[in-house]
């Protein structure tokens, strides 16, 4: 055989095992978890009564995981919350974003700090302008000042906003970035599923805006590659050593961010997120992480150069900065998403007909196993087959993460540039 057609048994050979041995990463069906009662977590459809009177177990919650009473809203039976939303010149996705914190239908206390992370739009003035004209969930705005030395901004931002909502001693704190959209039974949905599982962290991972082509070619990439890296089924997994988050809606128990000495333990961390599950994980807390139904990103990224930034700005800080990393990476996707049509086109139009089927059956795969992600985007499955162009391109920003760090502009955003971004440590 020909050295096309060896690297697409190589490439095909990736597939099979991808496709069985990577936590099954291509299903969409890591959702809430179920309740005990076998409704879903996620919707209004989970909070109807299961028949009969209501059982409890001892510890002040009913079979459903719910507190007592819950039926009858009680306040004094549901956790309190504190939702901490970190914001740097958002003014133009908080008229869509904060609204939907605000008028939260949560029976419990909950109330929300904004931390205007240095904005110069008037981030701060709009939230406080928001909070007058719609009501519903306390809102304290406040400003932390500039990041001491070695502090990335969300993480600052953060630190600020969880000392503020110690002060009324909650028993969670919900981390969610300003552009978050939520359902109104968001909080309450997140809190049943945590309480009911006895989770230190639950996680779902927003539903991305898809309008423009671009996002609609990349976005669902960025999920599918993601879920690649950080199988959702073996980070929920019991004794897992996967860990990860989605740092745009996190609801974290307080004594868990306190055990895990967060975020001063992740205080450097660009992809906070990883950091900050990998921080409760190694602390003895339990983790969830899924794909949402009503939360959403209401951020656009009409055109490219926006998705570009958004993706390069971490790339090289996931590889950790380690160039023999980047060259395996680089010829990782090379082999797994380029190799198979440029085999297929080698059967096609070179005549090396071993290349070109092995090359088809890799690529019937690949495309495969982005449908699931697509049909949960809502969008065309003809856009499955793109998937090896758009591998190029997270290649490309991936490269260009590398070049940026070894520029000295390290992982800019917003004004901001970190020289030296790091992850999480490991243990």
């Amino acid at each position: 055989m020909s050295t096309v057609a060896w690297i697409a048994v190589g490439s095909l050979a990736a597939w099979g095992w991808l496709l069985l041995g990577q936590g099954f990463f291509w299903r969409t069906d890591q959702r809430l978890p179920a309740r005990e009662d076998g409704t879903a977590g996620d919707g209004a459809a989970g909070e109807s009564a299961a028949g009969g009177g209501a059982r409890y177990d001892g510890r002040g919650r009913d079979h459903r995981g719910r507190p007592e009473d819950a039926d009858h809203d009680d306040p004094k039976r549901w956790p309190s919350v504190a939702l901490v939303v970190p914001a740097r010149d958002e003014a133009a996705v908080l008229p869509e974003s904060l609204p939907s914190l605000l008028a939260q239908v949560y029976p419990g206390r909950a109330e929300i700090f904004l931390i205007d992370d240095g904005s110069e739009d008037g981030t701060g003035r709009l939230a406080r302008e928001l909070s007058a004209r719609y009501g519903g969930l306390p809102l304290t705005v406040a400003t932390p000042g500039e990041p001491e030395p070695g502090w990335t901004g969300k993480l600052w931002a953060l630190r600020h906003g969880i000392a503020l909502a110690r002060a009324g001693d909650p028993e969670y704190l919900l981390l969610t970035d300003a552009d978050i959209a939520h359902e109104p039974d968001s909080l309450r949905e997140l809190v049943v599923a945590a309480r009911t599982h006895e989770l230190d962290l639950v996680s779902q991972m927003a539903r991305l805006r898809v309008a423009s082509a671009w996002e609609k070619l990349i976005v669902p990439a960025f999920v599918y590659f993601f879920s690649q890296l950080y199988p959702f089924r073996w980070i929920n997994s019991p004794g897992a050593r996967t860990t990860a988050a989605a740092g745009g809606c996190v609801l974290l128990r307080t004594e868990a961010a306190e055990r895990a000495r967060v975020p001063e333990s992740i205080h450097q961390a660009v992809i906070d997120d990883v950091s900050l599950a990998r921080a409760v994980r190694h602390s003895g807390g339990r983790i969830w992480l899924g794909l949402a139904e009503r939360v959403d990103s209401v951020r656009p990224y009409p055109r490219l150069a926006d998705l570009w930034r958004m993706v390069s700005r971490s790339a090289y800080a996931q590889l950790r900065h380690n160039p023999l990393l980047l060259v395996l990476t680089v010829a990782g996707l090379g082999v797994v998403y380029l190799a198979p049509p440029v085999a297929l086109c080698a059967g096609v139009f070179g005549g090396d007909t071993a290349a070109g089927w092995l090359g088809f059956a890799a690529w019937a795969v690949m495309t495969g196993t982005y449908l699931p992600i697509l049909r949960y985007y809502r969008l065309s499955p003809w856009l499955a087959p793109l998937l090896p162009f758009t591998a190029l391109l997270y290649l490309l920003m991936t490269v260009d993460s590398a070049v940026r760090h070894y520029r000295g502009r390290g992982a800019a955003w917003k004004g901001r540039t970190y020289t030296r971004p790091e992850t999480a440590p490991d243990p």
